[in-house]
């Protein structure tokens, strides 16, 4: 008997007393509709040896007609069967259901900070249905077999006890073989519902944080894994196939075997004084009751039987280990814990870099949306040295976003190349990109669980407390976790502003340890005050800052300067683009925030006016 039999076989019993009347009425129903079975081998014998044989048509035809008459009222009382069998399966649906959503629900209310479980949506749908219906094929599979061997065995012993020795054997050699398939075939459905389940909570997964995958050029990543998982699958998928090849083995042994050797006895079986009546109705009883009933209750077991344990065992108890590995006590069948979470793989090893953080070199880039699309960039060359803050600046539209994404590895330039930390930026193997590079887009993506989880996403070691209240500190996110509550508050992403979600995704970034941070106005919903305090912080942070601004402000705090015009890339300190750089003069010039007139000025209306123009030619 396997773990997972032993834990299902206490509440089986339980469902089943709590429901006798049901199994009484399918029992009478079961014993009406198989007395063909009798008939069927016994009538046939009868109608030969009595009727025609002898010479006595009418005693034939009338053998005959009682046994058809037993087919018709078999066939009647079928339905009660089936009107039966929905009152005992249904109630089993409703309860697994029950189970799962009170479990998940328990589960949620113990951790609302835990991602919410992809695989239940398996168990609600999937695996509910492969149970119903499993168990509904298996009760009427096993009741008919029952009532249906019975009817045979009783029909042979009537025509001739001989009958047995030839029959039994070659029928117990198929059933030891067959029942020797039901524990491998219990694991390998096991190993499939599981590997089922980790494809379903790999994709949930990978919708919810889509575009941190993309910001993090994790796709390869991720579609190694996915597709990982679907190996998974179809590998406990043919590992299922091969035992269900031998399953057909034992069909054939036990289905085939005995009809081959009452043929070859029929002339030592007529010397022993059996008639060809008997013969006849006993081949008849094998071949169109017992060996097809066997046959029957042979698949359910193979597949259904199996598949039933199985679900019923992960829907009532919940994923547990592979019963082959277990070593260890049987869990608690009433349980409702979750199963201890796995021990997440070894980070990959960081990209060494210089102290101050990587360099950033292109090397005559140019990129263009499509094979005959005006390029953004065209032949750019540019050198971000370690530890250099840089800002780029330049109108919408002009490729100040496409910049970033190339550097991040999210886009693959038609001609040039990319070095960060002296790597191409999309090299096929080493470590982990999103441990060299961090990219915060102009939207930030805020997922639900706390504050302390978002801040720690691109944390693969995790991080001290007082690395994460300084990041907390730096950025200015101490007035947002004192309004939430704390770093472990729940968090709702659709109640928070996209400032606050600006400045969660600037502290995730400030914490993460990515020596090079690529920052997409990432504060274009922030207030001057709180852009310059993160701007600031990511300054002081050491590695290496590549700033996309809407303010010429951000300009005056950088290193270098990268203006971008549409015609060719201008870099340098603020005061040498002053002189080089007449679109950036127009930028600098236009944006005075120190000298706008108050709200209350006649000529503040104009004023305001031109300088929202000028943003929005900043982008």
């Amino acid at each position: 008997m396997t773990t997972a039999t032993a834990r299902l076989l206490p509440r089986a019993r339980r469902f089943l007393r709590r429901r006798t009347r049901v199994l009484l009425l399918l029992a009478g129903w079961s014993l009406l509709e198989s007395a063909h079975t009798f008939l069927g081998g016994y009538g046939l014998a009868k109608a030969l040896d009595q009727g025609f044989l002898a010479g006595h048509t009418g005693v034939g035809l009338a053998w005959l007609g009682v046994t058809a008459l037993a087919v018709v009222v078999g066939g009647l009382a079928g339905r009660g069967v089936f009107r039966g069998l929905a009152d005992l399966v249904e109630p089993l649906r409703d309860s697994l259901i029950r189970q799962v959503v009170s479990r998940s629900l328990t589960q949620a209310v113990a951790h609302p900070a835990r991602a919410a479980d992809s695989a239940v949506v398996s168990r609600l749908t999937n695996q509910t249905e492969i149970a119903r219906d499993s168990f509904a094929g298996l009760v009427l599979v096993a009741r008919s077999f029952v009532f249906t061997a019975a009817g045979a065995v009783l029909g042979l012993l009537s025509l001739a006890p001989q009958l047995l020795l030839i029959v039994v054997p070659p029928l117990a050699a198929g059933l030891l073989l067959f029942l020797a398939t039901l524990r491998p075939m219990a694991a390998r459905q096991r190993a499939f519902l599981q590997a089922d389940e980790d494809l379903s909570t790999q994709f949930g997964a990978v919708a919810e944080g889509l575009r941190d995958v993309v910001a993090c050029g994790a796709q390869q990543q991720t579609a190694a894994r996915a597709y990982g998982l679907i190996e998974k699958e179809a590998r406990a998928a043919r590992q299922l196939a091969r035992w269900a090849a031998v399953r057909c083995l034992a069909l054939g042994l036990a289905g085939q075997l005995p009809i081959l050797l009452l043929l070859v006895s029929a002339p030592w079986l007529l010397r022993q004084g059996l008639t060809p009546g008997v013969v006849l109705g006993a081949l008849a009883y094998l071949t169109q009751s017992l060996l097809p009933a066997l046959h029957t209750l042979m698949n359910a077991l193979g597949s259904a039987g199996t598949r039933l344990v199985v679900v019923l065992d992960r829907l009532t108890n919940g994923p547990g280990p592979d019963p082959e590995t277990t070593t260890g006590p049987d869990p608690d069948p009433e349980s409702t814990t979750a199963p201890a979470p796995t021990t997440p793989p070894d980070p990959a090893p960081l990209v060494p870099v210089p102290p101050g953080g990587p360099g950033v070199h292109l090397r005559a880039v140019t990129f263009a949306y499509g094979p005959a699309a005006q390029p953004v960039l065209d032949d750019l060359d540019l050198t971000v040295e370690p530890g250099e803050h840089l800002v780029v600046v330049g109108p919408s539209g002009i490729g100040k976003s496409t910049l970033t994404a190339l550097v991040a590895g999210l886009l693959e330039p038609g001609h040039g190349e990319i070095r960060v930390a002296g790597r191409p930026v999309r090299a096929r193997s080493g470590p982990d990109p999103s441990l060299l590079r961090v990219l915060i887009p102009q939207q930030a993506y805020v997922f639900s669980g706390n504050l302390r989880e978002n801040l720690l996403y691109l944390c693969p070691d995790g991080a001290s407390a007082s690395a994460l209240e300084a990041s907390s500190h730096a950025v200015g996110l101490d007035p947002l976790v004192r309004r939430l509550g704390g770093l472990d508050a729940p968090l709702d992403p659709g109640v928070l502003s996209q400032g606050e979600r600006q400045l969660i995704a600037l502290g995730r970034a400030h914490l993460s340890p990515a020596p090079l941070v690529l920052l997409d106005e990432a504060t274009c919903h922030l207030d001057p005050a709180a852009e310059m305090r993160a701007e600031r912080a990511f300054a002081e942070r050491p590695g290496t800052l590549i700033v996309v601004a809407h303010r010429i402000t951000s300009a005056r705090r950088a290193d270098r300067i990268l203006v971008l015009d549409g015609v060719r890339a201008t870099c340098g300190t603020h005061d040498e683009l002053l002189e080089r750089s007449a679109l950036y003069r127009d930028l600098a010039g236009s944006w005075q925030p120190d000298a706008l007139p108050a709200p209350e000025a006649p000529e503040a209306p104009e004023r305001a006016e031109r300088i929202s123009a000028k943003s929005r030619y900043l982008g």
